[in-house]
């Protein structure tokens, strides 16, 4: 056992209306439904799964649903009617469908058995939970051993599901299970510090604690404390990297569905882990749509089924046709038109390389040859007097000819922090139409106001790690702190997550720089917030002559 903190769960299953283990078996239509299954852990413990699967006596492989939220059903109530603004329609999943799993009422009828699991230490299985973590992961290998071996399962597993389901096949597939068969990481993040817990060495201050002490805390025992541990371990280092993946073993299949839509949560990750997985078979889908809603199209299930059916069953199907990398490019809200390549990062196109002209508020292609400075405040705490409205630094380039934006980006930038000694950055890139008319995304799961992209970076973390980085995408270790004295420029690269968006001649990309979250929601609102800054007054950006700022663009020719 890890490091870890322990602490009691904040909920027994009891309080939310979960009494158990009660073993039952029924059978409704042509499918068995076996509940409270109790499944051996190699070390005795005991945890418990519920098993959807054909009534037929032939064998058939089996999807794995790895989740802390309850084997019990939670798509249909908690997606569906608390969260109508996520867009997954009631028609699309059944009612046992495990919250972000597979639906039983879809994939049992084509032949396949869904288990779903409460991990170690939660709900009502046995011992003392820990998440992401790697005896979480040798958890799930030896369930998915225990799967292979029954009478029911044709001895071949595979994997699906979304975000903490996602997460978990990175974890497990690294451990080269030998009945893993296939994997289908939906949207998961892959490095829990830079994509979950601390954006750019920014804490996340509300999907994060909300996450932590109301959504995995439920169980009889104790549960790790994943709030409390991240307050301990606010650099990345031997804590943060037992929380990410080692995606160089990952050898399985793997079709790996990521979104433009999820910054500050999974668009980082998932592209990242098919872009580290060594699987000689994997594919890379990017929509541009909200991530819940589009797990459980019907669409997007004849393309899962098509992936499984090659993998569990063996059998030819589309999947042998398919793109290696399949990207939606958005035009504005969720039109937009799809693209085929053959690797990620995109290899065609050019990076391009826009300045900052601070005395006009313009992105151009000529680096300017004068320095020129500009400051806005960043926060009024502790020093100004005269509660003068926060500010922002806003570039824009209108562009000349039609271009997609496909990958990462990159912001080079000079600035001082004038009144303290560290400073958080928050970057936006938006779009504006030919009439100056912003133009949002979804965004989020459930919002449809989102930008092109965002990015962060708390200055201290400006340190870089020149084998991981790219022209445009930085890679910051985060293992230490750097100070600056007040009034003292520095150069600073910001990662700005992937995106994938369609510019027309004449329209804009806007850039923003400020001090604080750029896209704000009502109190309450599932979002990530980083409302523990170290900002303290004004912030200087600095551009031309010896101080070149610049951005630098992913650019496709349209398609």
């Amino acid at each position: 056992m890890g490091p870890y903190r322990f602490v009691a769960p904040s909920y027994r299953p009891e309080e939310l209306g979960r009494r158990g283990p009660e073993p039952s078996r029924t059978i409704e239509g042509n499918m068995v439904i076996e509940r409270d299954v109790a499944i051996p852990l190699r070390d005795g413990t005991r945890i418990y799964a519920d098993v959807f699967r054909p009534a037929s006596s032939e064998p058939v492989p089996a999807l794995l649903a790895w989740g802390p939220y309850g084997k019990h059903e939670g798509t249909l109530q908690y997606l569906v009617r608390a969260f109508p603004a996520a867009g997954v329609r009631e028609e699309d999943v059944g009612p046992y469908a495990m919250f972000e799993g597979p639906d039983p009422h879809f994939w049992v009828p084509h032949g396949y058995a869904v288990v779903n699991v409460d991990p170690r230490g939660v709900w009502h299985s046995d011992g003392v939970a820990t998440f992401v973590s790697e005896e979480e992961a040798l958890d799930c290998a030896d369930t998915i051993e225990w799967i292979a071996r029954q009478p029911w399962c044709s001895g071949r597993v595979g994997m699906t599901g979304v975000s903490y389901l996602a997460n978990i096949q990175w974890r497990v597939a690294a451990l080269e299970s030998p009945h893993l068969a296939a994997i289908n990481p939906w949207e998961g993040w892959s490095d829990t510090y830079r994509e979950f817990a601390f954006h750019g060495g920014i804490p996340e201050t509300w999907f994060w604690p909300y996450w932590t002490l109301q959504r995995l805390p439920v169980g009889r025992t104790l549960v790790e404390d994943l709030f409390g541990e991240s307050l301990e371990h606010p650099l990345f280092d031997e804590f943060w990297a037992a929380k990410a993946a080692a995606l160089e073993r990952i050898r399985v299949p793997a079709y790996v569905v990521a979104s433009w839509t999820d910054h500050g949560l999974h668009t980082r990750g998932t592209l990242e882990g098919f872009k580290r997985i060594r699987s000689e078979r994997k594919w890379l889908e990017v929509h541009g749509d909200k991530k819940w809603a589009y797990y459980y199209r019907p669409e997007s299930r004849a393309r899962q089924l098509a992936f499984f059916e090659r993998f569990l069953k063996g059998k030819r199907t589309e999947v042998e046709d398919w793109p290696r990398v399949r990207t939606f490019v958005r035009q504005a809200g969720t039109e937009g038109a799809w693209r085929a390549f053959d690797h990620w990062p995109i290899e065609e196109g050019e990076t391009r390389r826009l300045y900052l002209d601070l005395e006009e508020g313009r992105l151009v292609e000529a680096a300017p040859t004068s320095v020129t400075s500009r400051w806005y405040l960043a926060t009024s705490a502790g020093v100004d007097r005269l509660r003068r409205p926060l500010g922002r630094l806003v570039c824009d380039y209108r562009f000349r000819e039609t271009v997609e934006l496909i990958g990462p980006m990159r912001l080079h930038l000079w600035v001082a922090p004038l009144d303290t000694d560290d400073a958080d950055l928050f970057v936006s890139i938006q779009k504006l139409d030919r009439n100056g008319q912003l133009v949002t995304f979804p965004h989020y799961a459930q919002y449809d106001d989102g930008p092109v992209a965002l990015g962060w970076l708390r200055l201290s973390h400006r340190a870089l790690d020149p084998l991981r980085s790219t022209q445009l995408q930085p890679f910051h270790p985060h293992d230490r702190e750097e100070k600056v004295r007040p009034g003292e420029a520095v150069a600073v690269d910001i990662e700005i997550w992937p995106s994938g968006t369609r510019f027309e001649a004449g329209e804009t990309l806007r850039l923003i720089v400020q001090g604080r979250d750029i896209q704000e929601y009502p109190p309450g609102r599932v979002y990530a917030r980083h409302e523990a800054t170290v900002n303290r007054g004004r912030h200087s950006v600095l551009s031309g002559g010896a101080y070149q700022s610049f951005l630098v663009l992913p650019v496709l020719p349209a398609s």
